[in-house]
């Protein structure tokens, strides 16, 4: 498995989304479902229970594939299942 590296950017956004650093690493390492935007950038998804009361949400994590490192460039999690989930 290739390092992977947070961009400032997807940092400060799982934070104010509330989404744990360890929920996008396991979700980069054993994603629900891949898809290729353009090449080299992938968004990893997978639905998780999240919140209070519990919801099913998608959580989907963009990434920059480079030859050493997966960057992670933004993630935000949507309850919009339907939409997102193939």
């Amino acid at each position: 498995m290739k390092r992977v590296v947070f961009t400032g950017h997807a940092l400060l956004q799982m934070q104010r989304r509330a989404i744990p650093k360890d929920i996008v690493k396991k979700i980069i390492e054993t994603p629900g479902q891949t898809e290729e935007i353009r090449p080299g950038r992938l968004v990893f998804q997978s639905q998780i229970m999240m919140g209070d009361p519990p919801a099913n949400f998608v959580i989907r994590v963009f990434v920059d594939v480079t030859g050493e490192s997966l960057e992670v460039v933004t993630v935000y999690r949507t309850r919009k299942v339907q939409k997102y989930w193939r």
